[in-house]
């Protein structure tokens, strides 16, 4: 039996996609390494995949330290899987079978290659900072939530700006009146955060962004804060607003109510094929490759 970089393999899919045979494949090709290998249990319920054992997300940590999340979908996908399990350090490998790909970089057509490097103990490991917070009402938490992409509070009516009061490690830095703010890692930087205006952060730079959404006063403009401090947003008017984590997690405001925002201590843990560049990523993915033709 081959020895192998990871002993334990999860294959994760997004199971709306119809990737059940490509996680087929790849788990009969782990399987014939001297991989072990299980199936998600959400996944396993929605595939036809046969004759693995099931394990949900919260009990993959328990494998240890020479396990390995396969993850095939989109980034969305890979959002989910990681913010369950950046807190125990499980790696993900990402198999892009959706539209952007930004971090699930591997084509599917790829898979076999990268796989195989992945065994070898050829491949790239990424840190990349998740940002952990919660929502304080009279002085008590009624929410929390981990974002690897960004946390957005938010106008949830269909009219009006919001005023919002921020401060850094306890000192004030603005009140703003806008649409709402992106507080995104350098992960997120790609995301919303890039559609409002946003700087691109390299994934290794330890810093944060607060992007204000359709600011009421130009002056308001984007910063990079570094990622120490603790982030805190009191909602000052008493409009309908809300905070999401990566889109998936919501809470409604009210006025006076506090996000407390701080980096984790721990980090997702991505996977890359060997020679992997965040550059080519980033070239490919806004076609920055592209050459547009002269005009006479």
């Amino acid at each position: 039996m081959t020895r192998t970089a990871f002993q334990h393999a999860v294959l994760i899919g997004k199971y709306q996609a119809g990737v059940s045979h490509v996680l087929a494949d790849i788990a009969g090709w782990l399987t014939g390494h001297g991989v072990d290998v299980a199936i998600e249990r959400q996944t396993a319920e929605h595939g036809e995949l046969p004759g693995y054992a099931t394990i949900t997300l919260e009990q993959v940590g328990e494998l240890g330290p020479g396990c390995v999340a396969i993850v095939v979908g989109g980034d969305g996908t890979m959002l989910g899987v990681a913010r369950e399990l950046a807190p125990c350090g499980v790696p993900l490998l990402g198999i892009n079978s959706g539209r952007l790909g930004f971090i699930t970089d591997i084509a599917e057509t790829d898979w076999r290659a990268a796989i195989d490097a992945l065994l070898g103990g050829e491949f790239e490991r990424e840190q990349r900072a998740v940002l952990e917070g919660e929502v304080v009402r009279d002085g008590r938490s009624i929410f929390a939530g981990i974002a690897v992409n960004d946390v957005v509070v938010n106008r949830s009516g269909a009219t009006g700006l919001v005023e919002l009061r921020v401060d850094v490690d306890g000192r004030p830095m603005y009140v703003q009146r806008a649409d709402g703010l992106i507080v995104a890692t350098p992960t997120g930087s790609t995301a919303y955060a890039l559609s409002a205006g946003g700087p691109i952060l390299h994934p290794s730079l330890p810093g944060l962004v607060l992007v204000p959404i359709a600011a009421h006063t130009l002056s308001n403009r984007p910063i990079v804060l570094p990622e120490h401090v603790q982030i805190e947003i009191e909602i000052v008017s008493h409009k309908d607003v809300g905070v999401n984590f990566d889109m998936q997690h919501f809470a409604d405001l009210l006025g006076g109510d506090r996000v407390r925002l701080r980096a984790a201590r721990y980090r997702a843990v991505f996977l890359h094929p060997p020679g992997w560049s965040y550059f080519t990523t980033l070239r490919k993915k806004l076609r920055w490759h592209e050459i547009l033709p002269v005009e006479d």
